[in-house]
């Protein structure tokens, strides 16, 4: 489990850390004012979004280990692709490789999927989900700390030996184990279902399959959850600095740096103790987590000192903790009995189309009503979640479970 964390930590510098020096970057390819960052930022997310689904599918079938090592070599290829390109097609193609052939965090889930159940793998996401908030906050610093010497453009090549030693890595790993299939059951019918009602081990089968029904709607939920999750966090963080320059003129970058890393940092001290307190009642922290999230936002609109500003990204940061935690506990429970690879694969898929969603809505906002917009928006969809798990029809049961229910 921490070996596969730490080489998802590892890979990740250049994937996260880059990217927010696509305004210096571009400028070396001919585009002079960085005009396609906002476009190319988003490209990897979006030809991630299409090839994760595919790249979990045939982990199930081929093996993680082998999928987790692909998507190892190929972020590796697409960084030395973008170390070197010399114009802005080259750079593109790169970013686009990047995103299919990358996947390193859904391929790490899967891995651990096949490998772990329950409480463990819960812990596991919750652990991953670390690494990338550590990344998140230490990449750049790393990356603008290298700059006077070496220029980002061509940091992606020399960061390009960090996935090559994470497949390294996970080539002394074994290979996971695979998932445990839930018994096929035949459904009764006629005077035989009515025999079966009345023996106890045929209604404990109805049990089970009522349970299996109500299941496949919680994964459904659990989509939607993810979606609106990644949507109203995401959304906030392409025009920050643009909204604190606004509100306190004259910050500094380091505070703003410190800003924007606050929620992450909440995360990181505090994810696992999240884990431990709400991994028995997850919607709970779900619901808690978005009103967080909700609150935060709309105090981005209000703040207009430092001290306010730190205290809405700290509250911001609760509501993230809280979500990716209890996310990553109902996303474990999903996982039982279900191919690994294919499951969370279609998670990220859900998640990466959260962010380029995000993406767009923050740039619309952001040129129609300014900086303001983006952060309104993700607090009009974080009420409507909550909003919306508080319903009995949302609480993730069928309606044919309910009916099956009240009828006894």
């Amino acid at each position: 489990m921490h070996a596969v964390a730490g080489c998802y930590f590892v890979a990740s510098f250049a994937a996260l850390g880059l990217p927010p020096f696509l305004t210096e970057i571009l400028p070396e390819l001919g585009d002079r004012d960085a005009s396609w960052a906002g476009v190319l930022y988003i490209v990897p997310t979006v030809f991630a979004a299409v090839g994760a689904p595919l790249w979990g599918r045939l982990a199930d079938r081929f093996g993680r280990k082998r999928l987790l090592l692909r998507a190892q070599l190929g972020l590796a290829l697409s960084f030395l692709l973008a170390g070197w390109a010399d114009s802005i097609a080259a750079f593109t193609v790169a970013l686009v490789l990047q995103g299919i052939l990358g996947g390193t965090f859904a391929a790490s889930n899967g891995y651990l999927g096949a490998a772990l159940e329950g409480p463990d793998l819960s812990r596991a996401l919750t652990l991953m989900q670390g690494a990338a908030r550590a990344a998140l906050v230490f990449a750049p610093i790393v990356v603008g700390s290298l700059s006077p010497w070496m220029s980002p453009h061509r940091q992606y090549a020399l960061l390009a030996v960090l996935p090559l030693t994470a497949a390294l890595l996970i080539a002394a790993l074994p290979e996971s184990r695979g998932v445990r299939a839930e018994p096929r059951r035949r459904p009764a019918g006629g005077a035989a279902a009515d025999d079966a009602a009345a023996d106890a081990p045929a209604a404990g089968k109805r049990d089970a399959g009522a349970a299996r029904t109500e299941r496949v709607t919680s994964l459904h939920g659990l989509y939607a959850l993810e979606f609106a999750f990644v949507f109203s966090t995401v959304i906030s963080f392409p025009y920050l600095i643009s909204l604190i320059e606004e509100r306190i003129p004259g910050t500094s970058p380091v505070v703003a740096g410190v800003l924007f890393a606050l929620p992450h940092l909440c995360y990181l001290a505090a994810a696992m103790w999240v884990h431990s307190a709400f991994h028995r009642r997850p919607r709970l922290g779900v619901a808690l987590g978005f009103a967080c999230i909700a609150l935060g936002l709309a105090g981005h609109g209000l703040a207009h000192s430092l001290a306010t500003l730190v205290a809405v990204r700290l509250l911001l940061g609760v509501g993230l903790t809280l979500g990716l935690v209890c996310l990553a506990v109902m996303a474990s429970d999903c996982a039982k009995g279900r191919a690994p690879g294919g499951l969370f694969g279609s998670i990220e898929f859900f998640s990466k189309a959260g962010a380029v969603f995000a993406g767009l809505a923050a740039a619309a906002g952001n040129s129609l009503y300014g900086p303001t917009a983006p952060v309104l928006t993700g607090t009009a969809v974080a009420v409507v979640t909550v909003c919306a798990t508080a319903l009995p029809a949302l609480n993730l049961r069928s309606p044919r479970s309910l009916r099956t229910r009240w009828s006894r």
